[in-house]
């Protein structure tokens, strides 16, 4: 548990919602490790035109991209099913949604962090 814990470092100590990111002049978080992650006001301006107001109070930026080290399998957490309806638009497919998770593939990765690159983030887990 020790080496995700070092591979982790960089995740934030506390993620922000979209809408009080959309607030601030240079939209950013602390993380980990001491340093900090900065967000382009336009992938929020994105984010912001896909989702309703209470959905943009809702949604914790950035989006938590797992990483299974057993499976090498990839998910982001989805409690409300708001990161479900973002990816949808993004892959311009329907992802599902169950157990509070959405399942994505290596190919939808790519895709994924070329269009919302500073608003997503890996997580390594065991």
């Amino acid at each position: 548990m020790e080496e995700f814990r070092a591979i982790n470092a960089h995740i934030p100590r506390r993620r922000k919602s979209l809408a009080e990111l959309l607030n601030e002049e240079e939209p950013k978080i602390a993380c980990g490790d001491g340093s900090e992650h900065f967000f382009r006001k336009k992938e929020l301006a994105l984010l912001a035109g896909m989702l309703e107001e209470e959905e943009r109070e809702e949604l914790l930026l950035p989006i938590l991209i797992e990483v299974s080290s057993e499976g090498g399998g990839y998910t982001v957490p989805s409690p409300r099913g708001i990161e479900a309806k973002l990816l949808s638009k993004v892959l311009d497919m329907e992802m599902s949604w169950s157990m509070n998770k959405v399942v994505i593939f290596r190919p939808h990765l790519f895709l994924l962090r070329r269009v919302l690159k500073t608003c997503t983030q890996y997580v390594f887990t065991p």
